[in-house]
């Protein structure tokens, strides 16, 4: 079993920044691919980003690309998403994700598909005010 514990989060005003971190239990955190996805009221969740076991490889979606950074620690079972330049539609539940068997090659369609993910936190609530 794997928990994951989203912080960070709050309001911000549009062009502000916010850092989102997500603490993991267990002791083989750097085997897990780790993303980040966002659901706003009334919508479908989203990917927002990923990063592989090593921190080598990241991935993005289009709406965040150049604005957003995904980052981890493996010594502190951490992963981090460092959100820049934030906009009124960032406003979401951000939420982090554990894949337990990630592939050893670079794959967006694995690591932006939620299905592919083991475990979930609980979210944290980010608003962006216009």
């Amino acid at each position: 079993q794997v928990q994951l514990v989203e912080s960070g989060g709050g309001l911000v005003q549009a062009g502000g920044s916010l850092r989102l971190s997500c603490a993991a239990s267990g002791h083989t955190f750097s085997t897990y691919g780790m993303g980040w996805f966002r659901q706003a009221p009334g919508k479908e969740r989203e990917f927002v980003a990923a990063i592989n076991r090593s921190g080598g490889n990241t991935y993005y979606a289009d709406s965040v690309k150049g604005r957003f950074t995904i980052s981890r620690d493996n010594a502190k079972n951490t992963v981090y998403l460092q959100m820049m330049s934030l906009k009124p539609e960032d406003t979401a539940v951000y939420y982090c994700a554990a894949a337990l068997r990630p592939p050893n090659y670079r794959s967006y369609s694995y690591y932006s598909g939620g299905s592919e993910y083991d475990y979930w936190g609980q979210g944290t609530q980010v608003t962006v005010s216009s």
